[in-house]
């Protein structure tokens, strides 16, 4: 049975916090770590009990278990009570259970944000460092694993300032000569360094690096030399030789980590002792090391694949160093390459061979090694022709794992296929030998497709080749948004379309050599940039037809490559063609249909859980106003999918019908706190109560309290669509909620509290507040309107940003927008004597130049215009001094370019790194909301507002306003004003 919508949020929290009060969130956010949980049995019994429940198939048993979890573990004790059921319960699915629970806690908790309370107590923390590596180390190869990176993650944020001695407890290790020992610190070490390979450069990874290095190069230098002499000497020990070898392994992956920023000079002194092992490990075979497995790479052929991206790091990034060793390693390379099976298991070592032998030829200092006209004829017979093959694997995964294909053939993570490698190195060579590589594979190209002339049906295998080639060879420099931006000229791009592509795309029997449609659709699609408008005009309509083909792969290519020629645009951004709109809708939704594309990632594209159809999406983009008539039929369709029509949709007596259809489906979303989805149900009910006229319907105005829950708001994921959500009632319905609802007043404002208190969402707070204090009726936030300046004056004190000023300015202006400025004024005098003149001379004056956007600088300069003109203190007072340099602060608003400077200490404040996994908020793209204007058609030129504002107040106090211009104002100031003036058709009395 569904629950109403109204009240299945309820079950993500108790029903008594369903009211936020304004000082809970306060104390939500400032609270400290909850209380301490003894280590003792009785505690030990019980996270056994729940842990052992996490496991239950019944979600009804499971949940709770986690939600209890997830309650207590910022206790103190938590941790370590996961720590001890690791290493001492009898029950191996419980340890293993406990380890992965405590990597995760660790992943969600450890790192300290700036404004969030410490989720781990510092006794814990130092406790935890002090016995988990001992305790990984002792640990079975399972719960080793686990318990190594929770090492790597703490060690992320700790090391090396807050964990010093972790390399030297770990390195000691290596003494001990017990092999299980060490591939745990050599894992551990890995999880740690291969950050290395991805970071920027600085003076802080500089001297991470160099400590590292100080401390880590000369043991695992030693360990590298110690276990190859141990592989000698247990040659023929199966056993040995499989711990042996998965410690080189690692080895290497390190060797790699430590040495990609730069070159150290250890390792550079130390050269020879690396290339010669490396070198021979390259060429070794040992018997006893191959396996039969023809899917899954061996010991061996995993460390030869490091090693090659070893070989070719250095042959990339230190060329002139590792010019000594470069023949040998291109000859055993070569040698490998050659005597190489065909098998899957091969393929990440074969990859990585072509990937050295590719960086290698790129590079000047070795292009004397492929000149030959016979080298290069080798390469691509012995090579590259034969990588490029659709092999039984292939065809394999075509048919059975279409998913897993399409993500490596058309997402481009096919970095480690033999494909792709062989791909990257025909690139390599046309870089210098562009002609005589384009003449050599022109030949094989010919030669395949004539194979494929003699028998299609047995020899469609080189058709394939030949496409994938001539691909390679014409893709020079490509974009997402453009396929193919730059070709070679040497390849006639044109000719092998209408020669060789056009015919598998009009084949009547779209289901027949699926993967040689595939291959023609693809070639449409990345290189729609470089084929003639004509020829994309007569592939639309054959691409709409291969959306009924009954191969997985083929339909999904002709949607995305639908989808990225509808993105295509002419003269004056219109689109290219007209849209077959009947037959396309029809064979879209058909495809829905197809066994294996319920979900279709391009049918229907999940963003990432609410699906939403690519496709569909840009088709109804592109027809607009006569997708109309077909509304009726659509709806069912897309209720199952969630997808949602922009245009339809701003027709308010469309409504009733998607929310019909869709809130059934948010229901069973919110009922099952489904936190992946719930971001976007947010956004998509605030679109449709946006498009409702001025009252908020019964069925929103009931989830209105629930919507206030602290849960909800935990979830950084659900935070920006949750104010636009409320935004939304308050715009539709302020009076309702303060008249129905004035109970839950505290409860918005609570929210407003715990967002304002982040760098990351103050924004969002601010939004929210203005929302408040633009269309809820003045009596009903009358008691709180001080409390909320004095929350904003602690944070100003406490945590002044760039940004969050900039929010401010906005929110007093449109405060003295709403209320008139002898209420801002006052509201700031009754916090603090004389705090108005503070306001003014220390916020508002320097800093209204930082304000962006029109909607915000419009509303500032009313505002300011406001406090110029309509506020008595102003003018007799001791404020009077701040009157010229507001006034000159406006007219800087107005003619100076904004002051975009930012702080060095602020740089990235926006970003709050959230530890572990929590749903990302993703806007949907359908789904935009419009710019608001508060003050809307009721002041058009600020500027001339300002001039008729001033002109009122010295027909008021003749003399004074010409006076203190003529006297204060600066020259070029004055000059800007006359203009407004002179506009405005005025003179100051």
């Amino acid at each position: 049975r569904v629950l109403p919508l109204s009240s299945v949020i309820c079950a993500c929290a108790d029903s008594d916090h369903i009211g936020l009060c304004f000082s809970f969130i306060h104390s939500l956010i400032l609270s400290p770590l909850g209380t301490s949980m003894e280590l003792n049995d009785g505690h030990l019994q019980t996270l056994t009990e729940f842990l052992r429940k996490t496991l239950d198939p019944d979600p009804a048993v499971r949940r709770p278990a986690e939600k209890f979890l997830e309650s207590v573990e910022g206790n103190q004790n938590y941790s370590l009570l996961l720590l001890t059921l690791l290493e001492k319960s009898q029950d191996t699915v419980i340890r293993v259970c406990a380890a992965v629970t405590f990597k995760n806690y660790i992943k969600r908790n450890w790192r300290i944000v700036e404004d969030e309370p410490n989720k781990v107590s510092d006794p814990d923390r130092t406790a935890i460092k002090a016995n988990i590596v001992n305790l990984m180390l002792s640990s079975p190869e399972q719960i080793q694993k686990q318990l190594s990176d929770a090492i790597s993650i703490i060690g992320r944020e700790d090391f090396p300032q807050k964990w010093p001695d972790l390399l030297t407890e770990m390195v000691t290790r290596f003494r001990s000569g017990d092999f299980h020992i060490i591939n745990g610190v050599l894992r551990t070490a890995h999880s740690l360094f291969k950050r290395y390979r991805h970071e920027f450069k600085s003076n802080e990874l500089w001297s991470e690096i160099k400590l590292v290095l100080d401390t880590f190069a000369l043991p695992l230098t030693e360990l590298f030399k110690a276990t190859i002499e141990l592989c000698q000497t247990h040659a023929t020990d199966v056993n040995a030789l499989k711990v042996l070898f998965s410690s080189l392994t690692l080895i290497s992956k390190l060797f790699y980590s430590l040495n990609f920023q730069d070159l150290p000079e250890f390792f550079e002194d130390n050269m020879e002792t690396w290339m010669t092992n490396f070198h021979g490990l390259l060429t070794l075979d040992n018997k006893h090391l191959q396996t039969n497995d023809e899917e899954e790479a061996g010991l061996l052929e995993l460390l030869k694949s490091q090693i090659c991206d070893n070989a070719a790091l250095y042959a990339q990034k230190y060329d002139e160093e590792f010019q000594p060793y470069l023949p040998r390693f291109v000859t055993a390379i070569w040698n490998l390459l050659v005597s190489t099976g065909q098998e899957v298991k091969y393929d990440l070592l074969v990859s990585n061979a072509i990937q050295f032998l590719a960086s290698v030829c790129e590079r000047p200092h070795y292009k004397h090694l492929f000149e030959d006209q016979n080298t290069l004829t080798s390469i691509c017979e012995k090579v590259i022709v034969p990588n490029m093959e659709f092999r039984s694997a292939d065809e394999e995964a075509f048919e059975d794992n279409s998913e897993e294909y399409i993500r490596r053939d058309l997402e481009g993570s096919d970095i480690d296929t033999r494909r792709r490698a062989a791909c990257d190195l025909v690139r390599g060579l046309c870089k210098f030998f562009e002609g005589p590589v384009t003449a050599i594979f022109s030949g094989y190209v010919n030669s395949m497709l004539g194979e494929y002339a003699k028998n299609p049906g047995e020899n469609w295998k080189h058709k394939d080749a030949a496409i994938y080639l001539v691909t390679s060879l014409a893709s020079k420099a490509q974009t997402q948004k453009h396929g193919i931006t730059q070709a070679n000229e040497l390849v006639n791009l044109n000719e092998f379309f209408v020669n060789h592509i056009l015919s598998d795309l009009k084949s009547p029997n779209v289901n027949e050599f699926p993967v040689l449609k595939a291959d023609a659709i693809k070639y449409v699609m990345i290189f729609r940039s470089q084929l003639p408008k004509e020829q994309l005009l007569q592939a639309v309509p054959l691409l709409i037809s291969h959306l009924q083909a009954q191969s997985t792969v083929e339909h999904t290519y002709a949607a995305h490559a639908l989808e990225r020629l509808f993105t295509m645009r002419g003269p004056n951004n219109t689109t290219l063609w007209p849209p077959f709109t009947e037959q396309l809708l029809n064979n879209l939704f058909k495809a829905l249909a197809l066994p294996g594309s319920a979900e279709n990632e391009y049918i229907m594209k999940v963003n990432p859980t609410l699906l939403s159809s690519k496709s569909i999406m840009r088709s109804f983009s592109l027809l607009q106003e006569s997708i109309v008539p077909y509304i009726p039929t659509l709806i069912g369709q897309l209720t199952h999918k969630l997808l949602l029509v922009r245009d339809s949709c701003a027709n308010p007596t469309t409504v009733s019908s998607f929310e019909e259809a869709l809130f059934p489906v948010f229901t069973e979303i919110l009922q099952n706190d489904v936190q992946e989805f719930l971001p976007y149900v947010f956004q998509v009910m605030s679109l449709l109560l946006e498009i409702h006229s001025n009252s908020i319907p019964s069925s929103y105005m009931a989830l209105f309290p629930h919507l206030l829950q602290p849960v909800l708001w935990e979830r950084t994921g659900n935070i920006p669509p949750l104010v636009r959500l409320l935004q939304a009632y308050l715009e539709k319905g302020g009076a309702s909620i303060a008249g129905s609802a004035a109970d839950k007043i505290p409860g918005l404002l609570g929210v407003f509290q715990k967002l304002i208190a982040s760098k990351a969402n103050d924004h969002q707070g601010f939004y929210l507040l203005n929302s408040i204090i633009e269309h809820m009726p003045t009596e009903s936030i009358l008691q709180y309107r001080k409390q909320i300046f004095i929350l904003l004056f602690q944070r100003l004190q406490s945590s002044k940003t760039t940004k969050f000023i900039k929010s401010f300015l906005v929110f007093i202006n449109l405060y003295c927008v709403k209320y008139g400025a002898i209420a801002l004024q006052e509201i700031f005098d009754s916090i603090q004597p004389k705090m108005f003149g503070m306001v003014l001379e220390k916020i508002i004056i320097p800093e209204v130049q930082k304000v962006s956007g029109p909607v915000e600088k419009k509303i500032c300069a009313v505002g300011i215009t406001k406090v110029l003109t309509e506020c008595p203190a102003l003018m007799d007072t001791e404020y009077t001094k701040l009157w010229t340099p507001l006034l000159q602060a406006l007219i800087g608003l107005f003619e100076l370019p904004e002051d975009d400077s930012i702080p060095d200490d602020e740089h990235f404040i926006d970003i709050e790194d959230t530890p572990g996994y929590q749903t990302a908020f993703s806007q949907l793209a359908f789904a935009g909301k419009k710019e608001h204007d508060p003050i809307g058609d009721s002041v058009g030129n600020p500027k001339i507002l300002l001039a008729q504002s001033l002109y009122k107040l010295s027909t008021a106090c003749p003399g004074r306003v010409p006076s203190m211009l003529s006297t204060s104002l600066n020259a070029d100031a004055l000059q800007f004003l006359q203009g407004y003036l002179q506009a405005a058709t005025v003179q100051l009395v």
